[in-house]
Protein backbone atom coordinates (compact mmCIF):
# COMPACT_ATOMS: atom_id res chain seq x y z
CA UNK A 1 0.00 0.00 0.00
CA UNK A 2 0.97 3.81 -1.03
CA UNK A 3 2.60 5.13 2.32
CA UNK A 4 1.21 8.35 1.84
CA UNK A 5 -2.43 6.91 1.60
CA UNK A 6 -1.45 5.24 4.90
CA UNK A 7 -0.40 8.59 6.02
CA UNK A 8 -3.82 10.55 4.87
CA UNK A 9 -5.83 7.99 6.60
CA UNK A 10 -4.29 8.09 9.78
CA UNK A 11 -4.26 12.10 9.57
CA UNK A 12 -8.67 11.56 9.02
CA UNK A 13 -8.82 9.01 11.84
CA UNK A 14 -7.12 11.52 14.00
CA UNK A 15 -8.11 14.22 13.52
CA UNK A 16 -12.02 12.60 14.06
CA UNK A 17 -10.53 11.10 16.86
CA UNK A 18 -9.57 14.69 18.53
CA UNK A 19 -12.92 16.18 17.05
CA UNK A 20 -15.23 13.62 18.66
CA UNK A 21 -13.06 11.75 21.49
CA UNK A 22 -13.73 12.11 24.67
CA UNK A 23 -16.44 10.31 26.90
CA UNK A 24 -19.55 11.94 26.11
CA UNK A 25 -19.37 13.27 22.54
CA UNK A 26 -20.60 10.20 21.02
CA UNK A 27 -23.90 9.14 23.41
CA UNK A 28 -24.38 13.22 23.44
CA UNK A 29 -24.69 13.48 19.09
CA UNK A 30 -27.12 10.22 19.41
CA UNK A 31 -29.57 12.09 21.72
CA UNK A 32 -29.27 14.86 19.56
CA UNK A 33 -29.49 13.21 16.71
CA UNK A 34 -32.78 11.60 17.79
CA UNK A 35 -34.58 15.22 18.26
CA UNK A 36 -33.75 18.70 19.16
CA UNK A 37 -33.36 18.98 22.88
CA UNK A 38 -32.99 21.10 25.88
CA UNK A 39 -29.91 21.11 28.07
CA UNK A 40 -31.73 19.20 31.11
CA UNK A 41 -33.68 16.70 29.14
CA UNK A 42 -30.16 15.91 27.50
CA UNK A 43 -28.19 15.55 30.78
CA UNK A 44 -31.58 12.85 32.30
CA UNK A 45 -30.40 11.11 29.48
CA UNK A 46 -27.41 10.83 29.45
CA UNK A 47 -27.38 10.55 33.88
CA UNK A 48 -23.82 9.93 34.62
CA UNK A 49 -22.48 13.56 33.46
CA UNK A 50 -21.74 17.09 35.26
CA UNK A 51 -23.53 20.05 34.39
CA UNK A 52 -19.95 21.24 33.54
CA UNK A 53 -18.60 18.51 31.77
CA UNK A 54 -22.23 18.58 29.73
CA UNK A 55 -21.41 22.33 29.16
CA UNK A 56 -18.12 21.94 27.65
CA UNK A 57 -18.62 18.59 25.42
CA UNK A 58 -21.30 20.73 24.17
CA UNK A 59 -19.38 23.81 23.72
CA UNK A 60 -16.50 21.48 21.42
CA UNK A 61 -19.49 19.81 19.48
CA UNK A 62 -20.71 23.50 18.41
CA UNK A 63 -17.44 24.97 17.87
CA UNK A 64 -16.89 21.59 15.47
CA UNK A 65 -19.76 22.80 13.53
CA UNK A 66 -21.78 19.51 14.66
CA UNK A 67 -24.84 21.01 16.53
CA UNK A 68 -26.34 24.31 16.60
CA UNK A 69 -27.35 26.14 19.70
CA UNK A 70 -30.44 28.47 19.82
CA UNK A 71 -31.37 30.76 22.93
CA UNK A 72 -34.98 31.60 23.31
CA UNK A 73 -35.44 34.76 24.46
CA UNK A 74 -37.36 34.43 27.33
CA UNK A 75 -37.07 34.30 31.11
CA UNK A 76 -35.57 31.81 32.96
CA UNK A 77 -34.08 31.07 29.47
CA UNK A 78 -34.60 28.08 27.07
CA UNK A 79 -31.58 26.90 25.25
CA UNK A 80 -31.96 23.98 22.72
CA UNK A 81 -29.33 21.86 20.95
CA UNK A 82 -29.85 20.69 17.30
CA UNK A 83 -27.21 18.69 14.60
CA UNK A 84 -26.12 21.12 11.90
CA UNK A 85 -26.14 20.05 8.41
CA UNK A 86 -21.97 18.88 9.33
CA UNK A 87 -24.14 16.37 12.59
CA UNK A 88 -26.83 15.54 10.31
CA UNK A 89 -24.41 13.65 7.76
CA UNK A 90 -22.93 11.88 10.84
CA UNK A 91 -26.05 10.26 12.18
CA UNK A 92 -25.02 7.16 9.36
CA UNK A 93 -22.28 6.45 11.15
CA UNK A 94 -23.80 6.58 14.51
CA UNK A 95 -26.26 4.22 13.48
CA UNK A 96 -24.10 1.96 12.31
CA UNK A 97 -21.49 2.29 15.29
CA UNK A 98 -25.24 1.16 16.94
CA UNK A 99 -25.83 -1.49 15.01
CA UNK A 100 -21.95 -2.94 15.25
CA UNK A 101 -22.42 -2.93 19.29
CA UNK A 102 -25.43 -4.87 19.23
CA UNK A 103 -24.34 -7.34 17.30
CA UNK A 104 -20.64 -7.59 18.76
CA UNK A 105 -20.77 -6.50 21.89
CA UNK A 106 -24.00 -8.28 23.71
Amino acid sequence: MDKSLVDERCITVSTIQKVLGGKWKIEILYYISLKTIRFGELQRQIGDITQSTLTKQLRELEANGFISRYIYQEIPPKVEYSLTDLGKSFVPVLEYMKKWGEENLS
